[in-house]
């Protein structure tokens, strides 16, 4: 009795499971159907799913149209150097809040986690004006310093957690042996720390992909946007290019998806060795 109960209760909660990932994962597969269609049939009632010529007509519009190509090389380029910068900044400062004991340590700590706290709106017009005044409007680097204050209170975060859970035996053997603190951190400590920076490494990439309030203030010339602000172009004024617009949304979406599939079991393993350990 208790074994068909049990099997009973299995199979309840895999029909749970697969319902919630079909309506999870809805949105996604019509928006790639979508893709392939042309505007007349994704406004065909009734809808067709699957019983349709595939069309590639919207990403060969996207892809030989060298101003859509631009928003994903500054996308590329941006979500990069955001999370070069975040990585190597955030495990130095994490390094001096695991290793090391100054004063006011609590304190920076505090200010660190409460700027996760503040919603990124309510600073859209102070970091507009210190861009503007920094004479960085309209460039690269004003979305990249910007997006590095979100990204590495995070880092520092996880980080600071993760080596925190490494023995400072690891250090005084380097220091033993002739080495630096500096030789320690990354020949030792960076390389055992691998899946926590490939978590780290994954969320900052998807912060500054998809962000799109910053991207669209600090920028004003079509050369100089993202792939999201790029989507939000292709909304015309009487007419929207939806087939196009969810071509564009799938080839966006790629770059999280193949990161996610290739570095999944690093990203569980560092998100709940930093979070729970740290």
């Amino acid at each position: 009795m208790v074994g068909s109960q049990k099997k009973s209760m299995k199979i309840i909660l895999s029909i749970f499971i697969i319902l919630g990932a079909l309506y999870a994962g809805f949105p996604v597969l019509w928006m790639i159907l979508s893709s392939f269609k042309s505007n007349v049939q994704v406004f065909a009632w009734p809808p067709t799913f699957i019983d349709f010529s595939f069309s590639f007509d919207s990403y060969i519009a996207i892809l030989s149209n060298p101003e859509k190509v631009r928003f994903f090389i500054n996308s590329y380029c941006i979500s990069f150097i955001v999370v070069a910068l975040t990585l190597v900044i955030g495990i130095m400062a994490a390094y001096g809040f695991s290793r090391f004991d100054f004063p006011l340590k609590g304190l920076i700590n505090t200010i660190i986690i409460s700027v996760q706290a503040i919603p990124p709106i309510v600073l859209l017009i102070p970091y507009m004006s210190l861009i503007v005044t920094m004479k960085l409007f309209n460039t690269y680097w004003a979305l990249i310093l910007t997006y590095l204050i979100f990204t590495l209170p995070y880092c520092i975060l996880m980080t600071t957690g993760y080596f925190n859970t490494l023995s400072t035996d690891l250090d005084e053997a380097v220091r033993i042996d002739g080495g630096s603190r500096f030789t320690a951190l990354w020949r030792i400590l960076v390389p055992i720390s691998v899946p926590g920076l490939v978590a780290v490494g994954m969320y900052t990439f998807m912060q500054a992909w998809n962000e799109y309030l910053f991207a669209l203030v600090l920028t004003k010339t079509n050369n100089m946007r993202t792939v999201p602000v790029g989507i939000n172009l292709l909304m015309g004024e009487h007419t929207y290019d939806w087939s196009q617009m969810m071509a564009m949304s799938f080839l966006g979406s790629l770059p999280v998806l193949i990161l996610f599939l290739f570095f999944q079991r690093y990203f569980i393993a560092g998100m709940s060795a930093g979070a729970v350990k740290g």
